[in-house]
């Protein structure tokens, strides 16, 4: 199985860009595709509006919201996952539904052609990322960059080698890169590895 979405119909919106001074937020990200509303790490923010607002700004409201996905479990980045009631939840190792757990691997996990979901720990050892095939090419929604600068060796990586592999991992095919605190960017030569 290839990481590649087999589709380029997936529409990418940031809702926030996340930052790490003077407070801490998540950058969290709107993407639609087949009928799919996905919410992507809906974590801290100085206010619930500055996600609700936004999501409003694109026509919905959080019960058209089909499916939250949490790239990990630290409260920067999920604290915010009960917005969207009728939403399916997303992590490394189950999907949830209101009181249904259902155990499924989130490696290769396809939500529609063009998105799927894959493990890339590096952050932390349960860490996903969301690939989205969009006409412009592949975006990587992931927390292994804080930012494009990176930090370069994150301080919480429980193995930094490991985050190095998962880094090479998305960059072999992201044209764009939503990073867990910051601005989307381009990969190039000086993204860290």
């Amino acid at each position: 199985m290839t990481d590649v979405p087999a589709g380029r119909t997936a529409r990418i919106d940031i809702l926030h860009v996340g930052s790490v001074e003077p407070g801490v937020t998540s950058t969290c990200t709107l993407v639609r595709d087949a009928g799919r509303v996905i919410v992507f790490d809906p974590g801290m923010v100085e206010r619930q509006a500055d996600l609700l607002e936004p999501l409003a700004a694109h026509g919905l409201d959080p019960s058209r919201v089909t499916d939250v996905v949490l790239s990990h479990h630290h409260p920067d980045h999920c604290l915010n996952a009960g917005l969207f009631p009728d939403a399916q939840v997303h992590d490394h190792w189950a999907i949830y539904r209101g009181a249904e757990w259902d155990s499924v691997d989130a490696e290769g996990r396809e939500l529609t052609a063009s998105v799927r979901l894959i493990r890339v720990p590096g952050h932390t050892a349960e860490d996903i990322a969301l690939l989205a095939g969009t006409p412009q090419g592949v975006v990587a929604l992931t927390h292994l960059w804080w930012t494009a600068q990176g930090p370069a060796d994150d301080p919480y990586a429980p193995d930094r080698e490991q985050l190095r592999r998962s880094r090479e991992r998305v960059l072999v095919i992201a044209d764009r890169v939503v990073p867990g605190h910051g601005p989307a960017f381009a990969p190039n030569d000086s993204t860290p590895r």
